[in-house]
């Protein structure tokens, strides 16, 4: 090779070697991006996560090979949510995922153009998050959280755990109009069954212990609607419950994990794994608009042995054998 092939060469050579991390930094730059806002904390959320990620593994979409995935954790302070949507917008994100009606609504108010998929909203209608459930319209769609006679299915089990159950108590932040519409279907369902209800408002966290002395000897069970209020306060109302000895039944596993009694709800990670099959579809050229707002399919049962024996409570062994879940 002559001195002036060889020098050219050798030009090239680092020319091409320089730009190497510049041409992998584009590629990066152009994986598909998912915006995650995770309401909580990457802890109280890990096995969501982890069954959303593993369902894009499986439909071919590896982070950081295939895919990005921008998380933001608002660990339960809802100013945090738009922040994060105005920083997604920003980013550009391809699609953002969420989940609760707070979230939900930030995202919406922040763009109409980015694709968003929730994996758990309350009344998904009701809210105007979405024009119907089987036609969205406009840039969101997901999976709800209703399910038929869930109010009633709560108590039906609360009855289990309490002998001669007769009085329960609703208590939640009435300023939410979710709150206010399952505590009309909380009371319908106690009538049902034959139940006394008495309901207790509680807006801000003074609220919470004034409640608790309302509701002494007025209630054998407290049944709480569970939303971003409640959940911030959870430990307190747990321990309140805990000392007047009163049964709780909320709606997620991880209240239940504060120290509450029991829950039966929607089991999140198959939520968000079948949320990860949304944004598969999103990804690969499907129109929020046109994509079904789906319900769950799968409950679980969630129960506290801990609290139920500082409570004096025996737990039937038929219902521990239906529970998903056993704390001890």
């Amino acid at each position: 090779m002559s001195g002036i092939r060889r020098r050219e060469f050798i030009s090239l050579l680092g020319g091409a070697t320089a730009a190497w991390p510049l041409a992998a930094r584009a590629q990066q730059a152009k994986l598909p991006t998912i915006g995650l806002l995770g309401t909580a904390t990457p802890s109280t959320q890990s096995s969501r996560i982890a069954a959303f990620v593993q369902r894009l593994r499986e439909l071919g979409w590896i982070e950081n090979r295939t895919l990005a995935i921008e998380s933001r954790w608002a660990e339960l302070r809802g100013e945090r949510y738009d922040e994060i949507a105005a920083e997604f917008v920003r980013l550009k994100v391809d699609v953002i995922v969420t989940s609760g009606t707070p979230a939900t609504m930030s995202l919406k108010q922040a763009t109409g153009a980015i694709p968003i998929v929730f994996v758990g909203l309350a009344d998904p209608v009701g809210s105007g998050v979405v024009a119907s459930l089987a036609r969205p319209g406009g840039n969101i769609t997901g999976l709800s959280l209703q399910a038929p006679d869930i109010a009633g299915k709560r108590l039906a089990l609360l009855r289990e755990v309490v002998p001669g159950l007769r009085q329960v108590a609703f208590m939640g932040n009435v300023d939410n109009d979710y709150v206010v519409s399952e505590m009309r279907e909380v009371q319908a369902a106690a009538s049902a069954l034959g139940l006394e209800c008495a309901t207790f408002a509680i807006r801000q966290a003074q609220d919470i212990a004034p409640a608790f002395d309302s509701l002494k000897q007025r209630a054998e069970g407290l049944y709480l609607a569970s939303e971003l209020f409640t959940d911030v306060n959870r430990l307190r109302i747990n321990i309140l419950a805990l000392g007047a000895r009163l049964p709780t039944f909320w709606s997620t596993e991880e209240l239940v994990e504060a120290g509450g009694l029991m829950s039966y709800g929607a089991n999140f990670p198959d939520q968000y794994r079948r949320g990860g099959e949304l944004v598969d579809k999103i990804l690969r050229g499907a129109k929020p608009a046109d994509i079904p707002v789906e319900q769950p399919v799968k409950f679980d049962i969630v129960i506290n042995l801990i609290v139920a024996k500082a409570l004096g409570l025996e737990i039937p062994s038929t219902l521990l054998a239906r529970a998903e879940r056993v704390i001890e």
